[in-house]
């Protein structure tokens, strides 16, 4: 259906049918015009955006991505009052996300273009820390007094409703603005018209401060099922609200820079095509300079351990297995653990559970792999596809040693390090698989290389 959509409007500007385009648009969802636009070249998607209406041009724009904002803002940079009015009916929330992610200077000249009471707002909500709820937050809300009647409450919100973020939830607040309670529209509308807010109201309710981190909101809307929540001054004056929608927003920024940072690489900025090739560079190449060094010392450990690879040549050929086993191992623990912290499914507290826990299934884990190893060899040397030589037996022996050691060294290096980072305030993500890797590389080696001096000393060594 929606390839149906891009194709029509792609005839109908290549034909140069503005009124039937224009007529049409009036026919689709916000979301899917932004589709339509995310489509469209750039000369094009300036066009469309154009002969959108006023109300529909703030809806459609704020289902486009951060990219395709910065192109729409700069292909209308001649129409200085469509940009005005499209930055001045936003709501203030998408608005600082907007601000937020485009360079200080393109920020600043932007806010000019708002009206003094919207500049106003901008620039309050850009005042808050960058991570803070209070970049977040809108001030379009419905609040009304504990003294007012349900009557008196419906005919405010028809009276004020229309700009609010949403009006799924009414907001309580005395004559000093401090936050009351919470009520649903549900108990509004189901109340008696004679009844006052203050019979409705229980005075239980959740609300975050401006000053939170938005991860803090993330956990908060989980916990409690809300489709927005209010946000207060410390003093407990009601400043605005944050939504759900908001909220879903920031986990998905959260969840790719965690992701990006266990892939061993610092978050982006901007998007990947946005992200020019110097930045890139340099977002990747302290981490990959990191892990090199770390793999020299694997190259270390090696030559430490060069006279028992030259009298036991065989040693050698499953060096590469027994050090990706113990790697893989460590990333797998560290996987669960980064992402059970962030889940709050696991606390530092829990370390001890999470120690045991994992020593069980290293030592499983490892008895699998070694087992494995074993009748490899086993079936290598009776098969005749290669032959190992007199003392074969304790060479498999040794591997099998080896890796149930190293896949329980790799499970505990894994799991620990992301809850040491959280301990020392630093984020568990930062453990990421490429580190546990190069660690459990070298530390891998002095284990194998040690259990086969003690089981192959005097025979082969």
């Amino acid at each position: 259906m929606i390839d149906e959509i891009k194709i029509r409007f792609q005839e109908l500007i290549e034909e140069r049918k503005w009124k039937t385009a224009k007529q049409e648009l009036h026919n689709l969802e916000p979301f899917q015009i932004a589709e339509v636009i995310e489509e469209l070249s750039k000369s094009d998607q300036i066009i469309l955006f154009r002969l959108l209406p006023r109300e529909l041009a703030k809806e459609a724009f704020k289902h486009l991505s951060h990219d395709e904002q910065e192109d729409i803002i700069e292909g209308l940079a001649t129409n200085v009052n469509k940009v005005t009015g499209l930055l001045n009916d936003l709501d203030p929330d998408d608005r600082t996300a907007f601000f937020e992610e485009l360079p200080g200077e393109v920020s600043q000249r932007l806010i000019q273009l708002l009206s003094a009471e919207e500049r106003e707002i901008a620039t309050r909500l850009l005042g808050y820390p960058e991570d803070s709820i209070g970049r977040l937050m809108t001030p379009e809300y419905v609040a009304v007094k504990p003294y007012f009647t349900i009557q008196q409450t419906l005919e405010y919100i028809r009276r004020f409703g229309h700009d609010s973020e949403t009006l799924n939830v009414i907001y309580i607040v005395d004559d000093e603005w401090k936050l009351i309670d919470d009520i649903r529209i549900k108990e509004v509308i189901l109340a008696s018209p004679e009844q006052m807010v203050s019979e409705v109201s229980d005075n239980r309710f959740v609300a975050l401060n401006a000053y939170d981190d938005q991860e803090v909101a993330i956990k908060v809307f989980q916990d409690n099922d809300r489709v927005a929540l209010p946000v207060v001054s410390s003093d407990g004056t009601l400043l605005g609200i944050v939504t759900f929608d908001d909220m879903m927003d920031i986990a998905e920024e959260e969840s790719t820079e965690d992701f990006l940072k266990f892939g061993g690489t610092e978050g982006l900025d901007l998007s990947y095509t946005k992200t020019g090739l110097f930045e890139m560079i340099k977002k990747r190449s302290g981490w990959l300079v990191l892990l090199f060094i770390g793999e020299m010392f694997t190259a270390s450990a090696m030559g430490y351990f060069d006279m028992e690879i030259s009298k036991a040549v065989v040693l050698a050929l499953f060096i590469p297995l027994i050090i990706s086993s113990g790697g893989n191992s460590g990333s797998q623990a560290a996987s669960l653990i980064i992402r059970s912290l962030a889940l709050g499914e696991l606390t530092v507290r829990n370390w001890w559970y999470v120690m045991r826990k994992e020593i069980l299934s290293g030592l499983v884990l490892g008895i699998i792999l070694g087992g494995i190893g074993f009748i490899r060899i086993y079936v290598w040397q009776y098969t005749g596809l290669y032959d190992y030589g007199l003392y074969w037996a304790w060479v498999a022996i040794s591997v099998a040693v080896s890796l149930i050691l190293i896949v329980l060294w790799g499970t505990l290096s894994g799991s620990m390090i992301p809850m040491l980072l959280k301990k020392m305030g630093f984020d568990p993500a930062t453990a990421s698989a490429p580190f546990v890797a190069t660690m459990v590389d070298v530390t891998g080696l002095v284990i194998y290389f040690t259990v086969a001096a003690l089981f192959l000393s005097g025979k082969l060594l």
